[in-house]
């Protein structure tokens, strides 16, 4: 049964690890699967009439490693790699695809709820020389929450990987267009960009900031947002027309922030980089706010 966060503003349902999302992409220590302020929802879907939605994103599911997962390449095929939240994966191909189907063997699963807090702990098999130890708390705030993790490297190898939030967003359900904005603490590099997806030109690029001069009905995709330079990890999505914000910020900086979306949903990310000696841990949190603007 999902656990819900609820004060007089917001109310946040996690569903638990083994229930609803048990595919083999998203993290599933705090599935973060739908957040309502003051009865509105802020939380989207990876695609609007899925018929598969347990296999799918939504609401705030983060991902760990989604270009290349723990040992990946050093795994032979049929053997098993590490995907950290979620266990050990069977390895098919020679290149790794975050959208495929992957067979698993999951991690132990351990959770412990407060009525303003929900903790779960991720314990790894020992395998191929690496395991660790993940632990999440999510906390709920007056006006929004905030996700602690801690990543214990327990093995005999380093752990080279990295974390993001995928923020599947709209805001009272309404779909992406000219009363949405994305701000930035820091100046876009477009001319170093790794990737640009704009086929219908309806994403308009400012100097800090993305906005929108008709409804999207086919994907758009930017990365790498500050050309690979050190930035804040912020971002902030302005509704205009429900005038409501939303926002995002990380105790870190970052070199890596993609943004994705389409009709129904914006997506923007915040990438954290992690390279953890063997035995030795890291701590990062991720603080999210929702206000009404004029």
């Amino acid at each position: 049964m999902a656990h819900f966060l609820r004060n007089h503003n917001l109310t946040v349902r996690i569903d638990l690890p083994k229930e609803n999302y048990t595919f083999s992409r998203f993290d599933w220590t705090g599935k973060i699967a739908e957040v309502h302020y003051q009865n509105i929802q802020v939380s989207a879907s990876e695609c609007k009439d899925a018929k598969n939605e347990n296999d799918l994103g939504k609401g705030f599911y983060n991902e760990f490693g989604i270009d290349t997962p723990l040992g990946f390449e050093e795994t032979p095929l049929g053997g098993w790699f590490h995907k950290i939240g979620i266990g050990l994966l069977k390895k098919e191909d020679s290149v790794y695809q975050p959208g495929k189907k992957y067979e698993i063997k999951p991690a132990v699963f351990e959770y412990f709820p407060t009525p303003n807090t929900l903790r779960i702990r991720c314990t790894s098999a020992a395998h191929n020389g690496y395991s660790y130890v993940l632990e999440k708390r999510i906390e709920l705030h007056e006006n929004g929450f905030r996700i602690h993790y801690t990543l214990q490297n327990t093995g005999e190898k380093e752990i080279h990987t990295d974390e993001y939030v995928h923020n599947f967003m709209a805001i009272a359900k309404e779909p992406i267009g000219v009363h949405y904005s994305l701000q930035f603490p820091f100046d876009l590099q477009p001319t170093a960009f790794i990737e640009t997806v704009n086929p219908e030109q309806k994403v308009i690029l400012g100097n800090n900031s993305i906005q929108f001069n008709d409804s999207p009905t086919e994907p758009f995709f930017f990365s790498n947002l500050s050309g690979d330079n050190l930035v804040p990890a912020q971002w902030e999505l302005h509704n205009v027309h429900s005038k409501m914000s939303l926002r995002e910020k990380g105790n870190f900086k970052t070199t890596k922030i993609n943004i994705w979306g389409t009709e129904h949903v914006v997506s923007p990310e915040l990438f954290f980089e992690i390279a953890l000696a063997v035995k030795t841990s890291v701590t990062w949190t991720r603080e999210f706010s929702v206000n009404r603007i004029s």
